[in-house]
């Protein structure tokens, strides 16, 4: 068959080098009893993969025409494909400990990975192919971390896998991408604290990324500065820092003294 046209408007780019493909199923550590949510498979190069090394596949495609096209393309018994986009679906639906295997529109990771954070059923694992600037973001270390990094190291183990170049997708896309590899933590990070409160002080923290903590969270949590200036000193922590400078501990110990 041919090519299907790739539509920008979707951030359509199909990946075409086998052994990108081959690192990303190697990435999941896929085995015969695996149950795989495929997101955009698009020309189903992936797909072909996928359905050979697991015991089934859903393949969940916003764009209608690939939709109805994949199981031509793709035939086999072990695949469904739902047309729908991925931010509506209901992962509750879903077997548990399944696996999210995806090479992703770039404007999509964001939004995505907040979503298999917080649904009631998250897979065991998730390897994304995604822009390699934003991977880089999300496996950030102090210093360099932002609300998306906090968000995925809360709820992940996250490692980074191969880089993928431009070249090997069609149409190319302008930067080069990268696996990236999040395993859901086998327990919770902090047992001891509320996650929506938790993100609700992170969140103040970012909203004024430029600025430091103490106006920040001055401003986001509506608390006097010297109260600001009390909490962060109970914790060993320099009000003149900024966000970016947390780590998730850090964030923890300032959680445990606002709401102690």
């Amino acid at each position: 068959m041919s090519e299907p046209y790739a539509k920008k408007s979707l951030g359509q780019h199909w990946l075409k080098d086998h052994d990108s493909l081959v690192a990303m199923c190697d990435a999941a550590q896929l085995s015969a009893d695996d149950f795989v949510l495929e997101i955009g498979p698009g020309w189903g190069t992936l797909t072909e993969l996928l359905v050979k090394q697991a015991k089934h596949v859903r393949a969940v495609e916003f764009d209608p025409h690939l939709a109805t096209d994949l199981p031509n393309r793709v035939k086999a018994p072990n695949l469904d494909v739902v047309s729908q986009d991925i931010l509506s679906f209901d992962f509750t639906n879903l077997p548990p400990d399944y696996k999210v295997v995806a090479n992703i529109p770039y404007y999509l990771t964001s939004n995505l990975i907040r979503v298999i954070s917080e649904t009631a059923n998250p897979p065991a694992a998730a390897v994304l192919l995604i822009q390699k600037e934003v991977a880089e973001r999300v496996a950030a270390k102090p210093g360099d971390m932002s609300l998306l990094s906090v968000t995925a190291q809360y709820y992940w183990e996250v490692s980074l896998s191969r880089v993928v170049l431009a070249e090997l997708f069609s149409p190319p896309p302008k930067v080069d991408s990268q696996i990236l590899v999040l395993q859901r933590r086998p327990k919770p990070l902090f047992p001891d604290l509320d996650a929506k409160d938790f993100f609700r002080l992170v969140k103040a923290g970012y909203s004024q990324r430029r600025k430091t903590l103490l106006n920040s969270l001055s401003a986001g949590l509506q608390l006097d500065k010297e109260a600001v200036k009390a909490v962060c000193a109970s914790v060993d922590i320099d009000p003149k820092r900024r966000a970016q400078t947390l780590s998730l501990d850090e964030w923890h110990n300032l959680y445990l003294s606002l709401n102690t």
